[in-house]
């Protein structure tokens, strides 16, 4: 009986010893090098201004370059202002041309009197109008976007009035100076004018800031999105970078600038990253795909950008291996 426990304990010991060994002998990645993953830099792509998505041009993992559009909100109120503006601008030069070869009659002062009459009459109203928004505004009845409108009709409307005050003084004027100056500063403000339009129109359009792949797209052709809210988002591979974690004994070994190499399922070999930031407050490892050994760790976060342009995908696990310790070894 002593004999077979004897035997029995033996094999448990070469068991234990064999299991050891073994453990001793299998390479630790953690020996040579560090656990991380593949994060991207994403480009969210909004509008400045809210509306109606017209035309999606692109979809997820599309290519595209620099300067391609990416997609177009609806825009007729938009081109309807810039033809109105457009339209101030020929009557301003018309205006200023028309000054520029004879004196104004009384004729025309009578119809800009008449003009002032009629811009004040709309004054009025605005002002009647703002009046009324701001105490159902402060009541909590009507909501800030109709006083904001009711204001900007008023202080439209009441520069008109100054605009024609502004005529009447030019026509009244006996010197040819004065009122071709200020001839040409209507037509100078018509195509100031004309250019906030024009801009407001080309914003209706948003291109590729780079050339990148597309993500992920959060709205289709025919939803309506809100001013800055990403419709798209943008991958430049310039954007991809390798995040892992070095614990404090080997981060002397790095250096902003040093050369790494990447290694991971189903990768091509020869993959290199260089260094382009190092923390310096110290973490604990993030617990999603790490260990449990490495959980508990209390590393630095480095990044690399990978130098081979290689595009792997974003949430990937890699490990990273130092060149000078792969020399070494």
């Amino acid at each position: 009986m002593k004999r077979r426990l004897a035997i029995a304990a033996l094999a448990v010991l070469l068991l234990a010893g064999g299991a050891g060994a073994w453990f001793l002998l299998r390479p630790q990645a953690s020996d040579t090098g560090f656990q991380g993953y593949v994060e991207g830099y994403l480009i969210f792509m909004a509008p400045e201004d809210g509306g109606r998505i017209e035309n999606l041009a692109v979809d997820s993992a599309d290519r595209v370059t620099q300067g391609q559009l990416l997609f177009k909100l609806e825009s007729s109120m938009q081109i309807a202002q810039r033809n109105e503006a457009e339209a101030r601008l020929h009557q301003a030069r018309a205006q200023l041309a028309d000054l520029q070869t004879a004196l104004q009659r009384p004729e025309q002062i009578a119809i800009l009197k008449a003009q002032e009459e009629r811009a004040k009459a709309q004054l009025s109203l605005s002002q009647a109008e703002l009046d009324r928004q701001r105490t159902l505004f402060e009541r909590g009845i009507a909501a800030k976007a109709q006083f904001d409108q009711a204001r900007t009709a008023f202080e439209r409307d009441r520069a008109a009035v100054e605009e024609a005050q502004r005529q009447i003084e030019a026509g009244q004027i006996t010197g040819r100076t004065a009122e071709i100056g200020a001839a040409e500063a209507s037509v100078q403000a018509a195509v100031a004018a004309l250019c906030q339009a024009e801009t407001r129109l080309a914003r209706r359009q948003v291109v590729a800031p780079a050339a990148a792949q597309v993500q992920d797209v959060y709205f289709r052709a025919g939803e309506t999105v809100s001013a800055s809210q990403p419709v798209l988002a943008l991958l430049p591979p310039e954007n991809r970078r390798i995040r892992f974690y070095v614990p404090e004994p080997r981060l002397s070994t790095l250096a902003l600038g040093t050369l790494v190499s990447l290694s991971c399922d189903s990768c091509p070999t020869g993959l290199q990253a260089r260094i382009s930031f190092i923390a310096r407050e110290a973490e604990f490892t993030p617990p999603v795909i790490f260990s449990e050994e490495e959980r508990a760790k209390l590393v630095f976060r480095v990044e690399a950008r990978p130098v081979d342009g290689a595009e792997l995908p974003i949430g990937l696990p890699v490990t990273v291996t130092p060149i000078e310790t792969e020399a070494g070894s």
